[in-house]
């Protein structure tokens, strides 16, 4: 693309574009040219956007209805729903995921909207019963200023998974993109004030996230946070929230399993867990990332799942292939960093590295990869790759297949696959994860379904009611009616 005609994004606070002075580059994953520049927001535009939505919610959108704040809400989903297919080929240009997978996003994205508007219409509180002459009841109240930080793998879903809940409760917001993808999440802003959202009230600041992220979690005057990317990141986002005291939802990293006992239907299992782990190139904290089979079916299934390896069709995303690149190169060299050391001790059965051939050779791409007999010991067992890369261990009893699933850190979901009802239920008691599929694993989807980890996979829950309570802060009010004499 000719520098002449690279777009150029600004913030957006307070329904203004924002004139910039420094700008990101903005590539396209699938050959490295330059797609567009985004402003390189600082502590200066965070502020201005946090006092935008300070002004906002004191002004006027605290004092909105629920019924209002749905009306408003729908209207959003309905304008996403009517933009859907720019929106996916934005998403698709900017995070090299296949288009089939954005149009997904952008349908999931106006769920949120919908999903939000017409539950909040149902938030309310509870009366407490006390002694005759006093009455106590509960509100659910916004907390004010909300800041968001999304990463660059879901940027459009999570902008919406995010920020619909804080808005349907009452709340103003700032949105912080990654940098790597922010592209649908500046339209976002667009899009709510065309729907009829009072300016301001969603406020957007690209930027790095050491100098605009940090300041969006440091800022003195933002009610509550919500951080989803890496472990490392969300202890400083954390770390900030505990200085300012204010609460915070942490939706980090994951290394969940799939647990595959004898009895499982190999015709259910295996196009699951494959799509698992090369969903947008396996850069999904909830990707099945982990393979744990039964001893008996190890063989049988493995060679299934190579041979759907094999016939992956990768390319740019906008022709929308099986697979897409990676994000960056960055990515990809910390991908192919874990491969190198990972294969040593394991056995490669399908990918590995590199696909061949020119339509390769600018992007960023890493073929999809099956590592066999993984130990504990091995990093990849343990750590997030972020990337297609399925570890296979075996097992020979449900005590050692529970062992395994806990050795790591991470507890964001977990999938069973068995005819077995009373072992799928054993086994979701058992294992610390914050959602368990029983044959099947849609951890990407479910707008209903409440999203959280456990362990070091965070804190706090997304998705579904829990959502919209989360973003609602509870106040007791205590009355003592004075009794007729």
């Amino acid at each position: 693309m000719s520098e002449a005609v690279v777009p150029q994004y600004t913030a957006v606070i307070a329904g203004k574009q924002v004139p910039a002075t420094r700008w990101i580059d903005v590539l396209d994953p699938s050959n490295a040219r330059l797609l567009a520049r985004v402003a390189r927001c600082g502590a200066a535009e965070v502020g201005a956007a946090v006092e935008a939505a300070r002004h906002t919610y004191e002004t006027l959108w605290r004092f909105t209805t629920p019924v209002e704040r749905s009306r408003v809400c729908h209207r959003i989903a309905e304008v996403l729903r009517a933009e859907r297919g720019d929106l996916a080929r934005l998403e698709t240009l900017d995070t090299g995921k296949p288009l089939s997978q954005s149009l997904v996003d952008a349908d999931v994205a106006a769920r949120y909207f919908d999903f939000y508007a017409n539950t909040v219409e149902a938030l309310g509180g509870e009366t407490i019963q006390q002694q005759p002459g006093r009455l106590a009841f509960t509100l659910r109240e916004p907390y004010g200023v909300c800041g968001h930080i999304i990463p660059w793998n879901y940027p459009l879903q999570i902008a919406a998974r995010t920020v619909a809940p804080a808005l349907a409760a009452g709340n103003c917001c700032v949105l912080k993109p990654a940098e790597d993808a922010p592209l649908t999440s500046l339209r976002l802003a667009e899009i709510v004030e065309e729907a009829g959202l009072p300016t301001g009230a969603l406020n957007v600041v690209p930027g790095y996230g050491g100098e605009a992220g940090a300041a969006l979690a440091a800022h003195p005057d933002v009610d509550r946070l919500a951080f989803t990317g890496s472990r490392e990141v969300g202890e400083a986002v954390m770390i900030a929230a505990a200085r300012n005291i204010v609460p915070v939802t942490l939706e980090l990293g994951g290394k969940s399993p799939h647990l595959v006992l004898p009895d499982y239907d190999a015709a259910l299992a295996v196009p699951q867990i494959v799509e698992s782990i090369t969903e947008h190139a396996g850069q999904n904290c909830s990707a099945g990332s982990r393979l744990l089979v039964h001893r008996s079916v190890h063989d049988e299934l493995v060679d299934a799942l190579a041979e759907r390896f094999r016939s992956l069709r990768l390319g740019a995303g906008i022709d929308d292939p099986d697979m897409g690149p990676l994000i960056s190169a960055k990515q990809r060299d910390r991908v192919l960093g874990y491969l190198s050391e990972g294969r040593r001790d394991a056995v490669v059965r399908a990918g590995g590295g590199v696909p061949g051939g020119e339509a390769y050779t600018d992007g960023f791409f890493v073929e999809p990869t099956i590592l066999d007999q993984v130990t504990p010991e091995n990093r990849v067992f343990n750590e997030e790759v972020f990337g297609p890369v399925l570890c296979v261990s075996v097992f020979d009893s449900l005590d050692e297949a529970v062992a395994l699933a806990e050795h790591t850190t991470y507890g964001l979901a977990a999938g069973v696959w068995t005819s077995d009802v009373t072992t799928a239920h054993w086994l979701a008691q058992r294992l610390r994860a914050g959602q368990v599929f029983v044959n099947n694993y849609s951890a990407a989807g479910g707008v209903e379904l409440p999203f959280g980890g456990y362990r070091r996979s965070g804190i706090g829950v997304e998705k579904g009611l829990e959502a919209l309570r989360e973003y609602t802060r509870c106040k007791t009010v205590a009355i003592h009616a004075r009794l007729p004499s």
